[in-house]
């Protein structure tokens, strides 16, 4: 099967779409790996293609009438087993990690400890991450970092006190071990992982209307489906970095453009809030760009805005628009640099403000800026869309839509739950009709 594949290399997410030849959307992989571009774009695309699996599994099971009301319990029940067994494998290669690098000299007067404490750690994290991959586990986040990182930094505080042990220690094995372990591809074959999950599925009692056998057949032959990368296309803040020639790069404008053009072609003017730069983009009937304008002072307002005040109050980002909306007022920042605005922030709380009313005031300003950069490249017209990883951002989110109608009335916006892969779904398709010109 001829797949195409668009890649966008953000600043601290990286995505990958995979099209086939009729355009449809196969898969989608993300990563947060920050070490090097080369990494993040292997493991996205791994990420993708294993998407892309699943999606050829589905519609193998769609050829059975008898599974037509149990096809999406079905997937679920093997893609969350096959996650586990990916993150159970992640796990290990944590722990090991761990224990070599417990074994440096630094650590010699408490080689024992330290040996004990590990031991008792990885006991409970194993049945911490296995338990958020349980029926009906509801989990904040899928990448490995932060299930790994918020249960290890807590089982290990309380490891720590129980032994006399310094928390610290546990802390620095940690971080020594983590980058090499998220930026590893599993190891063994996809297609075997996936039989496996299955086999586990059913003898955890996976609901099926037929003989676990009948469905084994079609899964096996997805499973063969040989999937061609035919054509990339990359694109994002670290697009020069991309493996690939360069007349298969395309900037972020165009394939952004062209992205929201696909997920809604009625689509005129398109706000992308990514990790470095916030983009307001017009387009035509044809997802053609018109104009556009980008932010120009470095990542304020962006992902990584967030990111740095996120690490200042010690919580994740996936947290923030939540706190945010408990706010009772919105405290007004000043700061416009990223730097500054996490001074302001210690200010704030030093002066006994609450977190979710600085937050509130922090999200506003955010989406005032974007409101600007948006008015600078010719306003809003329907329909309006909103793209990029803080488009997941519940905070983000209301004050965008109460400004957009304070300043241009009632605005048809889009927000697509796969809004974080517009970029890579430009680049996809870029790549779909540059390959099916040769």
């Amino acid at each position: 099967m001829k797949c195409y594949v668009g890649i966008d290399l953000g600043s601290t997410t990286s995505k990958a779409v995979v099209m086939d030849a009729s355009g449809a959307i196969l898969g989608r992989g993300i990563t947060n790996s920050r070490s090097n571009y080369d990494t993040a774009t292997r493991v996205s695309k791994l990420e993708a293609f294993t998407s892309t699996r699943l999606t050829l599994l589905r519609r193998a099971l769609n050829e059975i009438p008898e599974l037509k009301d149990h096809i999406d319990s079905i997937v679920a029940a093997l893609e969350n087993k096959f996650r586990l067994e990916l993150t159970l494998e992640q796990l290990r290669h944590l722990e090991k990690n761990c224990r070599l690098n417990a074994e440096h000299e630094q650590f010699a007067d408490i080689g024992t400890e330290l040996s004990e404490a590990l031991d008792e750690v990885f006991r409970r994290l194993t049945i911490q991450i296995t338990n958020l991959y349980a029926p009906g586990a509801e989990r904040k986040s899928d990448f490995f970092r932060d299930l790994a990182g918020s249960e290890y930094l807590q089982i290990s505080e309380d490891v720590a006190a129980d032994m006399g042990l310094e928390f610290d220690a546990l802390i620095n094995l940690y971080d020594k071990s983590i980058i090499d372990v998220e930026n590893a591809p599993p190891s063994g074959n996809i297609e075997e992982k996936f039989l496996h999950a299955l086999d586990r599925a059913i003898e955890d009692g996976l609901d099926l209307p037929i003989a676990a056998e009948r469905i084994k057949a079609p899964i096996d032959a997805a499973l063969d489906i040989e999937l061609e990368e035919s054509y990339s296309v990359g694109t994002g803040y670290g697009r020069v970095r991309l493996p690939f020639p360069k007349e298969q790069i395309r900037s972020e404008i165009l394939c952004h453009g062209l992205g929201a053009h696909l997920m809604y072609p009625e689509t005129r003017t398109v706000l992308d809030i990514g990790g470095q730069d916030t983009k307001g983009i017009q387009v035509d009937e044809h997802g053609i760009v018109v104009n556009f304008q980008m932010n120009d002072r470095c990542a304020a307002g962006c992902g990584r805005y967030l990111g740095y005040i996120a690490d200042e109050m010690n919580v994740g980002v996936h947290e923030l628009g939540p706190m945010a909306m408990k706010a009772t007022k919105k405290v007004r920042i000043n700061s416009t640099c990223t730097v500054f605005a996490g001074a302001e922030l210690r200010d704030r709380l030093a002066m006994g403000e609450k977190r979710a009313d600085i937050l509130a005031g922090l999200h506003r300003s955010i989406i005032l800026r974007a409101m600007s950069i948006i008015s600078r490249s010719g306003g809003i017209s329907n329909q309006f869309t909103f793209t990029g990883g803080v488009a997941k951002n519940e905070a983000a989110v209301k004050e965008l839509r109460k400004l957009v109608k304070e300043n241009y009335g009632d605005v048809h916006i889009n927000i697509n739950p796969d809004s974080i892969y517009t970029g890579a779904l430009g680049a996809a398709e870029f790549a779909r009709r540059a390959g099916e010109l040769q």
